[in-house]
C-alpha cells in the first residue's frame, strides 16, 4: 500500500499518533471521575457502527467526542493549508468532518445525546457540559 506520508520520518511520526489516551480525553477523564461519574473509554456506541466515542455513558447513552484540532479541522486551530500533500490532507479533513456529522445524525436518530468538543477546550468546562447532559439524559430516562 502506498503512504500519503510527505516522507519516512512524518509517517513515522503519524503511526505514533495516540487514537486513546490522549492528554485531553485523559484531563476530562480525570474530572469526570472526580465528579463520581463513571464510564467507558473508546467504545462503539451503537451494534453494527464502526465508530468509537472516546467516552461512553452507556445507560444514559451519552458518547463523548473530544475532537483534535488538525485531524477533525477546528476552525480556530486547524490549518487552512498544509504544506506537504495539501490535496490529500484537505480531502481527508473534510471527509472526517463529514463522518463527524454522520455519526451525530446516526447516533441522534438512534436516541443518543452527543457532545463533540475540542481539544484545546479547559477540561473542566467539557466535564461540566458532560455531566449536565448525563444528568439531563437520565431525567429523561426517570420522566
Amino acid at each position: 500500500m502506498t503512504s500519503y506520508a510527505s516522507t519516512p520520518g512524518v509517517r513515522s511520526r503519524m503511526q505514533l499518533q495516540r487514537t486513546r489516551d490522549t492528554a485531553p480525553e485523559l484531563a476530562v477523564r480525570r474530572v469526570l471521575h472526580s465528579l463520581g461519574l463513571r464510564y467507558r473509554v473508546d467504545r462503539a456506541p451503537l451494534p453494527g457502527l464502526r465508530r468509537r466515542a472516546d467516552i461512553v455513558f452507556g445507560p444514559a447513552r451519552v458518547a463523548v467526542f473530544i475532537d483534535g484540532c488538525f485531524w477533525h479541522g477546528c476552525p480556530e486551530h486547524g490549518r487552512r493549508e498544509t504544506r506537504a500533500n495539501p490535496g490529500y490532507w484537505s480531502g481527508k479533513i473534510a471527509r472526517n468532518r463529514e463522518r463527524d456529522a454522520d455519526t451525530d445524525l446516526q447516533l441522534a436518530e438512534a436516541g443518543w445525546a452527543v457532545v463533540r468538543v475540542w481539544e484545546h477546550e479547559p477540561p473542566a468546562e467539557v466535564a461540566e457540559l458532560v455531566a449536565t447532559t448525563v444528568a439531563a439524559k437520565r431525567g429523561e430516562m426517570r420522566g
